[in-house]
């Protein structure tokens, strides 16, 4: 009987786009080869994209640097919003903050997004069947990030929101048998030059 081995999920937000999200930039193009170029290393069997341009175009970029990896389309690792939490999931000095962007989002968005969430969770996550670890590439948007990371760290479901990650930025997460998921790296930017780290991110923001 087979047993389960442990997957490795490699996250991957997609490179800066344009100013009207159509494609990636300047930036984002080199964002995206120097992403592909840290990966090479890495014994990766899929990538995973979103539907939408800028991550479509940030993962063929990738792929273009390693040997023959096949690129898989996801619904499930599109833009959306994952989770939108109730006041009193909320503690009392973020609720008002918290809310106020969620309004920004049509009713529409905040009830097409959470199975999406789900489905992603039940897909990407956890060890997989078989004898042999499993190495693939998701490359999607800040929201699903967050909610991915928010997962392996066995937080509360709102606090997504409070995570970001920078544009084709690294993170890796091991899920073992028997094991709690582990974050082996987060938000890494070391691929990237300084002037390429942060794109579009607030001076307070920028470490």
């Amino acid at each position: 009987m087979a047993g389960t081995a442990a997957r490795y999920l490699y996250l991957a937000r997609h490179g800066e786009a344009s100013p009207d999200q159509s494609e990636l930039s300047a930036a984002g193009l080199r964002q995206a080869a120097l992403l592909g170029e840290r990966l090479r290393s890495a014994p990766l069997t899929a990538i995973h994209h979103s539907p939408l341009a800028r991550a479509a175009q940030t993962a063929r970029l990738v792929r273009g640097q390693l040997d023959g990896v096949p690129l898989e389309e996801s619904e499930l690792v599109g833009d959306y919003v994952p989770y939108a939490p109730e006041r009193d999931e909320l503690p009392p000095d973020l609720a008002d903050s918290t809310l106020d962007f969620l309004a920004l989002f049509s009713p529409e968005e905040l009830e097409s997004g959470p199975p999406l969430a789900q489905r992603a969770l039940a897909e990407f996550t956890g060890p997989v069947d078989g004898d042999e670890p499993r190495h693939e590439l998701v490359v999607t948007h800040n929201f699903v990030v967050a909610w991915l990371i928010r997962d392996a760290l066995d937080a509360p479901k709102w606090r997504w929101m409070a995570l970001n990650h920078a544009n084709a930025a690294l993170t890796v997460i091991r899920y073992a048998p028997g094991r709690a998921a582990s974050m082996l790296v987060y938000n890494d930017l070391g691929h990237l030059p300084p002037e390429l780290r942060w794109t579009g991110f607030p001076p307070e923001l920028r470490v």
